[in-house]
């Protein structure tokens, strides 16, 4: 364990990072230019940007996400975590059921994650000299965090989009620590997909238009959780599959999840009875004092009253004969 004054030590970090409750951290280095590795990714998202496929996530196009110094100048490091959320529950096959994605099942994530992460970066600022800055993130800055987290070898990038690891398959939430304090880096990680497409192909809307891109335009966990138009598309409407709060379809199909999930070890990610089975008569009707009440402490405030009402009256479209 490092000591007042010293520079913590990539084993010291990685130790605190575990006995925070992480299930996997990595390291990244950051060079004072950006490696061949890094502008590879920067292009992916240029080229993603250009095609509009960002649909109405206009923070996507932030300077800073396209080089992690204008994050934090000096950066040296980044310490790459994540936390396992899956829990060994079907998604209802009740036609008068909603569907919600597994990540949003429990306790809000960046909630769990921001805790922990605060608390690597206090003990990284005083374990070490006062000169080490820290800045950290769950999905809540212009951070890569995929790339970055195969580079400090957590995973690959699958052609879903999605990050999938050997441990837990992808269904992990990602978190970072930028630092000043230069770290040993992990190998990156290499890529494990081989010629499987099984994901592309079971996307009811293409919004997988080729491996490794996602069009957002076309995505139902777009347009269910960011969308905030009064309206769904007419050509996503009949593709919802009961779908009202994002999409595990490319999760589900992904021969790792199947043969690699296991149940997460905390307890913050067991799902709310509410959430595993919704009603689609209750969301269709949901009341503001209802979705304070239903959605406390959850990812899914992000999907406000009207949207929860958009949302499942759209799949009611689907079922004209119901009563």
């Amino acid at each position: 364990m490092a000591t007042l004054g010293a520079q913590p030590t990539r084993q010291a970090v990685i130790a605190q990072a575990q006995a925070l409750g992480f299930h996997l951290v990595g390291i990244a280095a950051v060079a004072a230019v950006p490696t061949a590795a890094e502008g590879a990714a920067v292009g992916h998202l240029q080229t993603w940007l250009k095609q509009g496929y960002q649909a109405d996530m206009g923070w996507m196009d932030n300077p800073r996400r396209q080089d992690i110094r204008q994050v934090l100048p000096g950066a040296r490091s980044l310490i790459c975590v994540a936390l396992n959320y899956y829990t060994p529950h079907a998604h209802s096959s009740d036609p008068s059921d909603g569907k919600i994605s597994r990540y949003a099942w429990g306790r809000d994530y960046h909630r769990v994650l921001h805790k922990r992460l605060k608390a690597l970066a206090d003990w990284l600022t005083t374990a070490g000299d006062a000169a080490i800055q820290v800045r950290y993130y769950a999905d809540t800055g212009p951070l890569q965090d995929k790339a970055w987290a195969q580079q400090a070898g957590l995973g690959w990038v699958a052609k879903n989009g999605n990050l999938i690891t050997r441990q837990y398959g992808s269904w992990v939430f990602l978190g970072e620590l930028v630092t000043t304090l230069e770290l040993a880096p992990d190998p990156p990680h290499t890529a494990h997909c081989g010629t499987c497409t099984r994901c592309l192909e079971a996307c009811p809307t293409g919004a997988i238009t080729q491996p490794y891109v996602v069009d957002a335009n076309r995505c139902i966990a777009y347009h269910t959780i960011e969308n905030r138009a009064d309206m769904l598309p007419p050509a996503v409407v009949p593709q919802l599959q009961n779908w009202v709060a994002g999409c595990d379809i490319c999760q589900d199909v992904c021969p790792w999840n199947q043969r690699f999930a296991q149940p997460t070890t905390l307890e913050e990610f067991e799902p709310y009875p509410q959430n595993l089975a919704p009603k689609l008569a209750d969301l269709a009707t949901l009341t503001e004092d209802e979705w304070d009440n239903r959605f406390r402490a959850s990812a899914l405030r992000r999907i406000k009253p009207s949207m929860w009402r958009r949302n499942a009256q759209a799949v009611q479209q689907n079922h004209p004969d119901w009563p």
